[in-house]
């Protein structure tokens, strides 16, 4: 079995590495080729991944390249996890957008576009190159923002799905405070990338027992508290949101703090630099522990599962991806993109039914697919009506006056990976 990774000199890849030795027997890889164009790092990452296999025994052989074309070449699932721009421009994309007083962040609002008019085309172009080589591969995304860049994949008739590690993160959480093991944790997710709520928490499986209100009455005050939300908001919600969230509950008072500390950007760029190094110490052979500050938690058990499954293997029956709607929720489209659990095989992800969604949510998961698809379109077919209608319908800008402005600031700091512009 054969995976390839674009971009594969990031320094979230060791976590990935780490995932695929542990798990080889779910995931038996033969072959690991990491793609990189930024060949310095590419070298750090590959000599670390090779001792982290000769480390817990791996008998795959890893190799790295800056050739897209060589790199997927017979692959049997292509996993993206590229950043166009680097974190320079998840700096810009966090920063630009305070000036109009919106959040400032990379996945969504003003940012989040930014991110999306990058990529979309970037990754469309690669998904070409996997077809032509073998049509038949898997095309795993984990590229941000994921439901859009997922949707684009899918509406050019590629094979893909969408991963995310916020849906994993949670099942671990709810396992330790129920003292189960995770895998025995079934979530009730629904929503968009980075726009979902856990609505039931189950033990093993769909037809489990809810257990959520429980939760909630007994740990509900640390459960907020983790989310940076009050524990009285949590309680009239009834369920548990995603911690992206906040950027839509708490809205002034993130950019508040936003604009009291440093970025983010700026502290995974130092922490990038340190890992680097890190990397290069040729006595090292497994993950540091500073990688987990650097974001991505449980991201290769996630994708280990997703592969497994999609490739025949011995992943869960039942996963959190993104994918196509497909009436799943009746009151979006069905080409829109959603984030819930859904049974996996070899012929993709078919999401499980689920109940009727609180008109609170689903009035939100409404204007963001509409947003979803306005951004999409400007990223296919760039111009700045196009943009600034997608920040327009975006609820966390929605006035006029701020969708020009931005739209004039992400232009102007985005012009160098914009064909249109």
């Amino acid at each position: 079995m054969k995976l390839a990774v674009v971009g594969g000199g990031s320094t979230y890849t060791p976590e990935l590495i780490d995932g695929f030795a542990r798990l080889r027997e779910t995931l038996p890889i033969s072959e690991l080729v990491l793609i990189d164009p930024a060949a310095d790092r590419l070298e750090l990452v590959g000599g670390l991944a090779r001792r982290i296999f000769a480390k817990q025994g791996h008998s795959g052989t890893i190799t790295t390249t800056s050739d897209v074309d060589k790199g997927v070449a017979d692959a049997d699932a292509v996993l993206l996890q590229l950043r166009v721009g680097g974190q320079a421009a998840r700096l810009q994309d966090e920063t630009w957008p305070l000036e109009c007083g919106c959040v400032g962040q990379e996945t969504t609002g003003a940012g989040g576009l930014a991110k999306a008019l990058r990529t979309v085309p970037v990754v469309l172009d690669i998904a070409e190159r996997v077809r032509r080589t073998n049509p038949n591969a898997w095309i795993i995304d984990f590229t941000n923002p994921v439901g859009i860049v997922t949707r684009a994949l899918l509406q050019a008739g590629h094979k893909a799905v969408g991963l995310c590690n916020v849906a994993i993160g949670f099942q671990r959480r709810f396992a330790k405070l129920l003292e189960v093991e995770p895998g025995q944790v079934h979530l009730d997710h629904v929503g968009l990338n980075h726009l979902t709520w856990e609505t039931g928490v189950r033990i093993g499986g769909p037809e489990g027992e809810d257990l959520l209100p429980g939760l909630l009455a007994e740990h509900g005050a640390s459960i907020a508290e983790n989310l940076s939300l009050p524990h009285p908001l949590i309680d009239r919600l009834g369920v548990v949101p995603s911690y992206y969230l906040r950027y839509f509950y708490a809205h002034d008072e993130v950019v508040r703090e936003l604009r009291t500390k440093p970025s983010r950007a700026a502290e995974v760029a130092a922490m990038e630099k340190e890992l680097l190094e890190l990397y290069g110490d040729p006595t090292l052979d497994t993950k540091p522990e500073l990688l987990a500050k650097r974001g991505g938690a449980f991201y290769s058990e996630a994708a280990v599962d997703l592969a497994a499954s999609l490739l025949g293997g011995g992943g869960s029956p039942y996963q959190v991806v993104n994918t196509r709607n497909g009436g799943t929720l009746p009151f979006l489209p069905d080409d829109a993109v959603i984030e819930v659990q859904a049974s996996v095989g070899r012929d993709g992800a078919t999401p499980l039914p689920v109940s009727r969604v609180d008109p609170l949510f689903a009035g939100l998961i409404s204007q963001v697919t509409a947003y979803e698809d306005l951004a999409l379109d400007a990223a296919l077919r760039g111009g700045r009506d196009r943009v600034f209608k997608a920040l327009l319908s975006h609820p966390l800008v929605g006035q006029y006056e701020y969708a020009e402005a931005l739209t004039d600031q992400l232009v102007a700091h985005n012009r160098e990976h914009l064909a249109w512009a």
